[in-house]
């Protein structure tokens, strides 16, 4: 799934590029080649050189990871960037939390589920994102108040979505720190430092007579730390191609955790010297007890291998590659299934990509697969005029739902399918609720409460200013009336219940958006739905009128001391549990806003 990678030159953080070699030459001659244009130049509005030979290495490589620097350093593998970020930057550590952020007694207990509580992506294994149980409804919603709000020091990105359970919420954060927090007061109670920028759910598994913390980053480790104390019991790369990062939440189940990957190499052709493309997307379940893999599956089961082909650069063609799993799987006990959609193919047309694909929960075997749009072949060069690109970027970005004996799943090309998982996937209905694209239709998640389906579109609306320079990192501009809206479909036949349109922007905003990308989240009576203009807003689930609109795109006084920004509401959805709801706030890509907010509401 190519993402645009529009981004804000935010909180004085740099730019960069690299090499293969990490030593300090190869920095600097990497630097000198394609960094020094912006870094050198009073024109530019990058930072001068001496300014980044001021600022912490980790601080430099996290903007290139997944900061405000991420639009050139995706070209880049990971030696490149830290090479970089090594000749430019002053050497440091992982900073801890100072003492006055952690909460007076750090002790963390885990009961029992129950039903209030937030496991993972969804409450449930169905993926349905509706909370029945937390409390909260369309009766007491618009009585929601701001309770506190968590900053991520120096980060631009806000877009982990938290589990929530009993008393402790557990998150992570761009920057690569995982926290639990109490989730009444937002003090820590216990922080652990990943190697790479952290995107999903943690997914929460029994381990003896504790438990396992379950997440992955963006450079492809996956961890299980003990979520009492925070202490790493182990790690490990699911899959080793260079390429991947981990942005699909974890599920685990009956001591299996079940991990999908996707990957960066969709843009690595804009690199001349990447020969494009070798990654396939997979799903691994491995042994929460101890990392040990039980089964992997490619989606593309067939091997790359140079196809004859040549790229429009005269570069040599591999494939077949691509279709990526950017969402949280879907597991069906009943029928012992694994349900993951998938994304594009980067090169060559694959049966399996923009998919809905069915596993044998036990062997990993794939049973069936349904592809509803064929030939979507697109990576970085198609951005150019590219050959061999026939594809319109339609991926699935969000997961399967199974709900009534149907699999419902919603599409970038702006289509909602109701797929039969008894008859392999054959399509029982489909309907159009947006107009889709590259950055279009359904993007994050959608909801089910038995009745409706509730899908947000983004179908984001662009400006396109000219750049002087095509290596500067500030934003294409967004229309600010373009996008957004959120349907109810019947999910019996399809219908149309009803349709909400999007909020009109403030003008007074420099950057506004009413696209509605992120994923939405459904309570009883209520439908929760966040946008790029900053506002978190819920609906009426019976006709769509708004209940409770709070805008997060605001400096806020954060319990951490640090300081904290709302910005575009975009990836993660709010949680709601007992009694509470969290959403994160802040998106510095596609033209949004930048933000490091982690915002808590309750009733109490």
């Amino acid at each position: 799934m190519f993402r645009h990678v529009t981004l804000l030159v935010f909180a004085g953080l740099l730019v960069g590029c690299g090499s293969q070699d990490s030593s300090s030459a190869a920095g600097q001659k990497i630097y000198q080649d394609r960094c020094s244009t912006c870094h050198n130049s009073l024109e530019s509005h990058a930072p001068m050189m001496g300014a980044l030979k001021q600022m912490p290495a980790k601080r430099i490589l996290r903007a290139m990871d997944f900061g405000v620097m991420m639009s050139v350093a995706y070209v880049l593998n990971r030696s490149e960037r830290e090479a970089v970020a090594n000749w430019l930057g002053v050497p440091d550590q992982n900073a801890k939390p100072p003492q006055v952020n952690y909460c007076a007694d750090r002790t963390v207990i885990i009961g029992e589920p129950v039903p209030q509580d937030w496991w993972g992506w969804s409450p449930g294994l169905s993926n349905a994102r509706y909370q029945p149980d937390a409390g909260v409804n369309a009766g007491n919603v618009a009585q929601l108040k701001l309770k506190w709000v968590f900053g991520f020091d120096g980060d631009v990105n806000s877009f982990a979505p938290p589990s929530v359970i009993g008393e402790n919420l557990f998150v992570g954060s761009a920057g690569g720190s995982v926290y639990a927090l109490n989730r009444r007061t937002g003090c820590v109670r216990w922080m652990y430092q990943a190697d790479g920028p952290v995107r999903t759910a943690p997914a929460v598994a029994v381990l003896g007579g504790k438990h396992a913390l379950l997440f992955g980053d963006q450079i492809g480790w996956f961890y299980a730390v003990e979520a009492e104390t925070g202490k790493l019991l182990w790690k490990n790369k699911p899959e080793l191609h260079e390429s991947t990062k981990l942005t699909g939440s974890p599920v685990a189940n009956d001591g299996i955790v079940y991990v999908p990957a996707a990957s960066w190499e969709e843009t690595r052709p804009q690199n001349p010297d990447y020969i494009c493309c070798t990654f396939r997307g997979s799903v691994t379940a491995m042994r929460v007890a101890d990392g040990s893999r039980v089964w992997k599956t490619f989606v593309i089961p067939e091997e790359p291998h140079d196809t004859g082909g040549k790229m429009r650069d005269g570069r040599p063609e591999w494939g077949p590659s691509g279709a990526g799993i950017w969402s949280a799987p879907t597991i069906d006990k009943a029928r012992g299934r694994l349900y993951v959609t998938t994304g594009n193919s980067y090169t060559l047309s694959s049966d399996t990509s923009d998919a809905v694909v069915a596993l044998d929960l036990v062997t990993g075997k794939i049973v069936w697969s349904k592809q509803v749009t064929p030939n979507d072949v697109f990576n970085a060069v198609c951005l150019s005029g590219g050959q061999r690109c026939p594809g319109p970027d339609h991926d699935f970005g969000s997961s399967a739902i199974l709900v009534r004996n149907m699999l419902l799943a919603g599409q970038k090309s702006g289509v909602v399918y109701a797929l039969d998982p008894d008859h392999r996937g054959q399509i029982l209905w489909q309907e159009r609720v947006g107009k889709g694209g590259t950055n279009g239709g359904v993007q994050w998640g959608m909801a089910v409460d038995g009745v409706n389906v509730y899908a947000s579109v983004s179908d984001i609306g662009r400006i396109r200013p000219a750049q002087k320079n095509k290596l500067d990192p500030r934003p294409n501009g967004v229309d600010p009336n373009a996008g957004g809206g959120l349907t109810a479909l019947r999910i019996r036949d399809g219908k149309k219940a009803w349709f909400a349109a999007p909020a009109a922007c403030d003008a007074a905003r420099p950057i506004c958006s009413p696209a509605q990308p992120a994923a939405v989240t459904a309570i009883p009576g209520a439908v929760f739905s966040g946008s790029a203009d900053g506002h978190l807003r819920a609906f009426s689930a019976a006709d769509g009128q708004v209940l409770w609109d709070f805008d997060t795109a605001k400096e806020w006084p954060a319990v951490n001391g640090v300081k904290a920004q709302g910005g575009s509401l975009d990836g993660a959805g709010p949680v709601v549990a007992n009694g509470m709801v969290f959403v994160h706030s802040g998106y510095a890509r596609n033209g949004g806003m930048p933000g490091n907010v982690l915002l808590a509401w309750g009733l109490e």
